[in-house]
C-alpha cells in the first residue's frame, strides 16, 4: 500500500497538471460564452413561488421585495408575525400576486417541514426555496466555559437551511427549481471572534457544494458568499458566549472594523440577478473576491491584518466583559456597562 501512495505522489501531480493544461484554454471558452448567453437568457419569475426564510429583515427582507418586483408569489417565514406582515404587504405593494405568511423557528424540523408543506398546499408548487435565516457570533473560543451554548447558532445556521431543504427537494424536482444559499465570507475568510459563526458557514457552503454534485442539473443551487452587508447583525445583534441572543452595536461595529457595510437592498439585487442566471456562487461586494485571492497567495498577512486590526479594539472589551461574567454580574448589568462604554 505504501508503495502504491509512492507511486501515485510522484505521477499525480505531473499528470494533472498536464490535463489541466489541455482542459483550461476550451474551459475558458467554454465559461466565456456561457456568461455572455447568460445575460440574454434571464428566468422569468413571473408566478413562480418563493420560500424565503429569515425575511422579516436585512438580506432576507429585502429580496422578497426584489422576487415581488418581478411578480413572484411569496411565502415568507421568520418568528415575529408583526414583522412578518408588514413586509408581506409591502411586497404586494412592489407587485407580488399573493404572499402568505408563516410564523417558524427554523432550527425546528417540524416548523420546517410544516412552512414547506403549507406553501405546496397554498400555492400547489414550490419554484425557489431561499435559505437566508442566521445569527452571528461574537466571542473568542477561549472564553467559553460552555461551548454547548452555542449549539443554537449551528441550529440555526447549519440545520436551519438542511431541514427546509430535506423538505422542499422532491417539490423543487418536480419544479426544475432552485435553491439560493446564503452564505459567507467568513466561511473562508477566518476572522477571529467569530469562530463558530464561520465554521456554521464553512459546514453550510460544504454542504450544497456537495448537494450540488449529488443533484445534477435537477435542482439548481446558487452560494451567495456575502461580505458585510446591512442587516440585524451589522447592527449589533449577536450570540453571546453564554448563549443569549444580545444586541451591542459597538461590539459588532469593532469586528467590521475598516470594512464597508453594503446595502441589503444593493445586495439582494445582485443575489437575485445571479440566480435568474444560475450562477454557481455570487460573491458580493465583489471586491470579496480579491481577498480570496489574497487569502490564497498571502494567508498569514491577511490573518495577521485582520487579528491585529479586530484584537486592538475588542480585546480590552473582551477582558472586562469576561472579569465581568467571572464574578457573577448579571447580563442586564454588563450590557449596561457596554452601553456606558
Amino acid at each position: 500500500m505504501e508503495l502504491i501512495h509512492l507511486v501515485m505522489d510522484m505521477v499525480v501531480p505531473p499528470v494533472l497538471l498536464i490535463f489541466m493544461l489541455v482542459i483550461l484554454p476550451p474551459y475558458l471558452l467554454y465559461k466565456f460564452v456561457n456568461t455572455i448567453i447568460r445575460r440574454f437568457t434571464v428566468e422569468d419569475l413571473t408566478g413562480k413561488v418563493v420560500l424565503i426564510t429569515g425575511a422579516s429583515s436585512g438580506i432576507g427582507e429585502h429580496l422578497a421585495y426584489e422576487y415581488a418586483k418581478k411578480g413572484a408569489l411569496l411565502a415568507l417565514v421568520a418568528r415575529r408575525e408583526k414583522r412578518l406582515e408588514q413586509v408581506a404587504e409591502k411586497a404586494r405593494q412592489f407587485g407580488s400576486p399573493g404572499v402568505i405568511i408563516v410564523c417558524a423557528d427554523v432550527s425546528k424540523s417540524d416548523d420546517c417541514k410544516r412552512f414547506v408543506q403549507k406553501t405546496v398546499n397554498h400555492f400547489g408548487r414550490l419554484d425557489h426555496l431561499v435559505n437566508n435565516a442566521g445569527i452571528i457570533s461574537g466571542f473568542y473560543f477561549e472564553e467559553s466555559t460552555d461551548i454547548t451554548n452555542t449549539n443554537y447558532l449551528m441550529d440555526v445556521n447549519f440545520w436551519g437551511s438542511v431541514y427546509p431543504t430535506q423538505f422542499a427537494l422532491p417539490h423543487l424536482k418536480k419544479s426544475k427549481g432552485k435553491i439560493l444559499v446564503i452564505g459567507s465570507a467568513a466561511a473562508w475568510l477566518y476572522g477571529p471572534f467569530i469562530s463558530i459563526y464561520g465554521a456554521s458557514k464553512a459546514a453550510l457552503e460544504n454542504f450544497y457544494e456537495t448537494l450540488r454534485v449529488e443533484l445534477g442539473s435537477s435542482v439548481k443551487i446558487t452560494i451567495a458568499s456575502l461580505g458585510f452587508i446591512e442587516s440585524e447583525m451589522t447592527q449589533g445583534k449577536h450570540l453571546a458566549v453564554d448563549g443569549t441572543v444580545r444586541v451591542d452595536k459597538e461590539k459588532i461595529q469593532a469586528m467590521i472594523g475598516l470594512f464597508p457595510v453594503k446595502s441589503a437592498r444593493e445586495c439582494a439585487k445582485n443575489i437575485l440577478n445571479g440566480v435568474c442566471r444560475e450562477t454557481r456562487c455570487v460573491k458580493d461586494p465583489s471586491w470579496c473576491r480579491f481577498l480570496y485571492v489574497c487569502k490564497f497567495f498571502i494567508p498569514e498577512v491577511i490573518e495577521w491584518l485582520y487579528r491585529t486590526q479586530t484584537q486592538r479594539i475588542l480585546q480590552p472589551k473582551t477582558a472586562f466583559l469576561t472579569s465581568m461574567e467571572s464574578s457573577g454580574s448579571p447580563p442586564d448589568f454588563i450590557n449596561e456597562q457596554n452601553r456606558k462604554k
